[in-house]
C-alpha cells in the first residue's frame, strides 16, 4: 500500500463483532480469560489495548517499521528511549532540541548518572569526535525545534552502526509523510503524537517506532512496567487524525513556503529560518532528505520587546505552546518551549529573545499573512 492508503487503513480492520469501519474505543481496564493462561491477546490495558494496538501498528506502518510503542505523551516516549541506557552511559544529542528534552536530560536523568553532550549534529565530524568509550546513543532532531537545523540522517546512521551505537531521530516536525528516518538507517523514531500526527490539538501522546526486535521488546517492558501509556480515547483521536495526514501536510507545506517568502521581504524581520528557502544553510540536504519542508517557520524580530508587542497583536495566529494543529499557532521559544534552557545556552544555539516560532496552519494563506502584516506594523 502507498502512504495515503496506509494512513487510512494500516492496523485497522472492520470490528469483527459489528463490522464497524472505525476502530472502537475499548474503554476497559481488564479482559475475561477463558482459563488460566488462555486469552485473546489482551489481559490488562496497561499491557495492551485494542485501540492503542491499532494506532501502534498504523504509525509503525507509516514509518516502514515493524514495531510501534505508544506512550501518554511525547516526553514519556523520549523518557522511555533514554531508559534503554544504564548509569554512566553517554548520549550525543542535537544542541537545539525541544526544551522539554533538554530539561529531562539535564534536570532529571543526569541525577541518575546518564551523561549528555549537546552538540551541533549537522557537523558529522564533530559528532564523530564526540564519541567516547561510554557513548551508547546518538539522538537527533531534524528539523530542530525551533531553529530548523537539518541533520544528515544517513550519515548519522552509518556513524552509529560503525560504532555500535543506537541512533534515534525525533521526527515530530517532519512526520513520516515528509521524512522517514528508518529508511535512512536510523534505529528508532520518536513522535509527539500531540502534534501533526493527531493534527487537531485535542489529545496528548507519544510513540516510538523501530524495526529492531530487542529494542522493541525492551520498550514494551518499560511501557508495561512504568505505565506511561496512551489512553484508548487518545489513541482513537489520533487514529482519526492520521487519516488526513498527507492532505494536511501538503497544505501546511504549501502555506508555509508562501509565508516564509513573504517574511523574508519584511524589513522588520531580521532572519527567517525555514528549510524550504534557498538561503537555509542545509536547504540542499533538506531537499534530498525530505519530500517537502513542512509547516514550521522561525523568524527573529530583533529583541524581546518587539517580539512581545508582535505576539500581543496577532489575532488569527493563536499564541500557544504547541504546534502541528490545523490552526496557526505562534509562540516565543525563549519564554515558552525553551524556557528551561539557560539564557546563555539559548543564545549560543540561536534561540534569541527576539525569535518567534510559527506553526503554519491550513487556513487560507492570505488570512495568515494579513494577520502577520497587521501585527508587524506596531513594532
Amino acid at each position: 500500500m502507498k502512504f495515503s492508503t496506509k494512513a487510512i487503513h494500516a492496523g485497522q480492520q472492520p470490528d469483527p463483532s459489528t463490522g464497524a469501519v472505525m476502530t472502537p474505543v475499548y474503554l476497559t481496564s481488564t479482559y475475561v480469560q477463558e482459563e488460566i493462561g488462555k486469552h485473546k491477546g489482551y489481559v490488562y490495558s496497561r499491557l495492551a489495548n485494542p485501540t492503542r494496538t491499532a494506532l501502534e501498528q498504523n504509525i509503525a506502518a507509516l514509518e516502514n517499521g515493524k514495531h510501534g510503542i505508544a506512550f501518554g505523551s511525547g516526553m514519556a516516549a523520549v523518557d522511555a528511549t533514554f531508559r534503554l541506557l544504564k548509569p554512566c552511559d553517554h548520549v550525543i544529542i542535537s544542541h537545539n532540541v525541544y526544551g522539554g528534552t533538554y530539561r529531562l536530560a539535564k534536570q532529571v536523568l543526569e541525577d541518575f548518572r546518564l551523561q549528555f553532550d549537546f552538540i551541533d549534529t549537522t557537523n558529522i565530524k564533530l559528532v564523530e569526535q564526540t564519541i567516547r568509550q561510554e557513548t551508547r546513543m546518538i539522538f537527533v532532531e531534524t528539523p530542530t525545534n525551533p531553529t530548523m537545523e537539518i541533520t544528515d540522517l544517513a550519515a548519522i546512521s552509518k556513524l552509529a552502526r560503525r560504532n555500535r551505537l543506537i541512533s534515534v531521530c525525533d521526527n515530530t516536525f517532519a512526520t513520516p509523510y515528509l521524512q522517514q528516518p528508518l529508511s535512512n538507517g536510523i534505529d528508532m523514531v520518536i513522535h509527539s503524537l500531540t502534534k501533526y500526527l493527531n493534527g487537531h490539538s485535542d489529545m496528548l501522546g507519544g510513540l516510538v517506532v523501530t524495526s529492531e526486535n530487542k529494542i522493541a521488546e525492551r520498550l514494551r517492558f518499560i511501557q508495561k512496567s512504568v505505565g506511561a501509556i496512551l489512553s484508548p480515547f487518545d489513541a482513537w483521536l489520533c487514529l482519526r487524525g492520521v487519516k488526513t495526514l498527507p492532505v494536511r501536510m501538503n497544505q501546511h507545506s504549501t502555506n508555509a513556503i508562501l509565508v516564509a517568502r513573504w517574511l523574508v521581504k519584511q524589513k522588520k524581520v531580521k532572519r527567517v529560518l525555514y528549510p524550504g528557502l534557498p538561503s537555509h544553510p542545509q536547504h540542499k540536504l533538506a531537499k534530498k532528505q525530505m519530500i517537502n519542508f513542512g509547516g514550521m517557520i522561525s523568524f527573529d524580530l530583533g529583541n524581546f520587546e518587539k517580539a512581545k508587542k508582535f505576539l500581543k497583536k496577532v489575532q488569527l495566529c493563536s499564541l500557544a505552546e504547541s504546534l502541528g494543529g490545523v490552526e496557526t499557532l505562534i509562540s516565543h521559544p525563549a519564554t515558552m518551549t525553551h524556557a528551561s534552557i539557560p539564557r546563555e545556552q539559548r543564545q549560543k544555539i540561536g534561540v534569541t529573545d527576539g525569535l518567534v516560532r510559527l506553526s503554519v496552519g491550513i487556513e487560507d494563506v492570505e488570512d495568515i499573512i494579513d494577520d502577520l502584516r497587521q501585527a508587524l506594523k506596531i513594532i
